[in-house]
């Protein structure tokens, strides 16, 4: 019989799907009174002192990680990201944005291969020809000119700086290392970046409204604070690959949440590009829940 432990973290899964999938659209409609680079600021800079309490009260170290490790790994996770996810939305949809930034996983097998020699195997290899059918049938080629090129190229970036991020962090931490206190100090870090890039290519472009001040609590609070927190719970009772299925299901709600919060209706093509690229994920994750089949413990903020 399972224990309680183990369903309160089933449940902790089925939250955090939904907080993330969620925010697709919270950080849409936060766009309508922020230029997108500021948004993306605010949201990891506020975080921080949420974070630090965090810390605080579990009594962990605060102790600066080594440049060499944190630093790339601040502005790749956060400053790359989180800017080029808002970015992506300032000219594309938010379901087309979470599907295609979602694609995280397909590029980080392939960071994989050359960076950590972990070689695409089994079901890997049928989820990345899904998974680039997808992306092809979502740009549409055939119809170059007929939309935005912007909205998708910060998507794929963003997934890209995404799964970088997780191979640096794999790569280079330092044995020991406290895994919140890194992500404290990386996001101090990339925030700090993020802040200058808005404030140096936007300047200080934010209406302080209702929906705006609701979207960035959102984002601070049960965004970042309360995923994080049943993360880590979910981590400690089920294996990586199971609480990896938070970072399947958020796509999905989030082009449902777009779709009847937003009216984003996909067209033909992207239907069956945004179905091609979910199927791929579901193939990646299966791989990851088959027994002795190692995974990269991922996490995100979104």
């Amino acid at each position: 019989m399972r224990s309680r432990e183990t369903y309160l973290a089933f449940t902790a899964i089925f939250l955090i799907a939904l907080i993330w999938g969620y925010n697709w659209v919270v950080m849409k409609v936060a766009l309508q009174d922020s230029a997108p680079l500021l948004f993306a600021a605010l949201r990891v800079v506020l975080s921080t002192p949420v974070l630090l309490l965090f810390l605080i009260m579990q009594k962990r170290s605060l102790a600066l990680p080594p440049l060499i490790y944190i630093l790339p790994y601040g502005l790749l996770q956060s400053t790359g990201f989180v800017g080029a996810t808002l970015l992506a939305l300032e000219y594309a949809g938010a379901g087309k944005t979470a599907i295609l930034v979602y694609m995280m996983p397909i590029w980080l097998m392939l960071f994989a291969w050359p960076v950590l020699g972990e070689r695409l195997h089994g079901l890997q290899i049928p989820a990345l020809v899904l998974a680039l059918l997808g992306l092809v049938v979502i740009l549409e080629p055939w119809q170059a000119g007929s939309s935005p090129w912007q909205g998708p190229f910060f998507a794929i970036l963003s997934g890209v700086s995404w799964a970088a991020s997780a191979i640096w962090h794999k790569r280079f931490m330092p044995k020991g290392q406290d895994l919140i206190t890194a992500t404290f100090w990386q996001a101090s870090i990339g925030g700090l970046a993020l802040l200058i890039a808005a404030l140096v290519l936007e300047g200080w472009q934010v209406r302080w409204t209702d929906p705006f001040i609701a979207a960035l609590a959102y984002n601070v609070v049960p965004g970042t604070a309360l995923a994080y927190v049943l993360w880590l719970f979910a981590l400690r009772h089920l294996p990586s690959g199971v609480a990896g299925i938070a970072t399947l299901l958020a796509p999905l709600i989030g082009v449902l949440a777009a779709w009847l919060q937003l009216g984003e209706r996909p067209s033909l093509w992207e239907a069956i590009g945004m179905a091609a690229i979910f199927s791929a994920l579901i193939l990646v994750s299966w791989q990851h829940l088959r027994p002795k089949e190692e995974s990269l413990v991922l996490t995100t903020q979104d």
